[in-house]
């Protein structure tokens, strides 16, 4: 069971950021992995757990990310990020495209939600086919964020504004992606179990949103 992340983690990620070279990771690898990647996987699977025990049919997997960029990416001479992220996901080639749940860590704020890394300009436009189709329905869906703290709506908007059908709808119409995302500074809740605990709850509120978006690839295509 997940205990909590330490000091240590925050100091690796900070050390990480300020001397992003392989000397210095090798130097330090036994702590990147004591205090880093062990208590996020940890995390990652003990949040898993406790979503598939409430949602064994939605068939997800769990991913967590590996410090080392990817070779083609690395342009400014840093192998390394400066933090890790899990994924809580149906399995997809292109994952990028489809909704997730995520948690991510970095030395100075964590975060997580639900959302696209990277939308298909297809799957907005089906959005926006199935809002006007039915406006009072996804004003429903979206109806508990007005009366809750925890997530906050982003994503790029495009330059040229859409009409959307309602004022309430506007701000989603207008995304070109989209995330429901909660990020704070490091702090207290990072050195507690009470972390997964608060990831959970999370992802079971975003759970009706997430079903929303991940079927919205069977609809057809609007501009046919």
């Amino acid at each position: 069971m997940f205990s909590g992340f330490n000091q240590e983690t925050i100091d690796f990620m900070w050390g990480i950021r300020l001397n992003n070279n392989k000397t210095w990771f090798e130097a330090n690898k036994d702590a990147y992995k004591r205090h880093l990647q062990e208590p996020m996987k940890t995390l990652g699977k003990d949040v898993f757990e406790r979503i598939v025990a409430e949602y064994a049919d939605r068939g997800f997997i769990h991913k967590v990310s590996r410090i080392h960029r990817d070779a083609r990416r690395v342009r400014d001479g840093q192998p390394y990020k400066d933090g890790l992220w899990f994924s809580i996901e149906k399995p997809a080639d292109d994952w990028e495209f489809v909704p997730v749940f995520w948690f991510d860590l970095h030395p100075e704020e964590w975060g997580y939600g639900m959302g696209y890394y990277h939308a298909k300009p297809l799957t907005m436009a089906k959005l926006r086919a199935r809002i006007d189709k039915n406006p009072a329905a996804f004003e429903k869906l979206i109806a508990p964020l007005e009366k809750q703290g925890e997530f906050v709506l982003e994503g790029e908007e495009y330059k040229r504004q859409k009409q959307a059908p309602t004022p309430k709808t506007a701000a989603w119409y207008n995304k070109k992606n989209l995330s429901l995302v909660h990020r704070q500074n490091n702090g207290d809740e990072l050195f507690t179990a009470d972390l997964a605990s608060r990831l959970a709850a999370g992802y079971k509120a975003l759970m009706p949103f997430y079903d929303y978006f991940a079927t919205l690839d069977n609809d057809p295509d609007p501009n046919n």
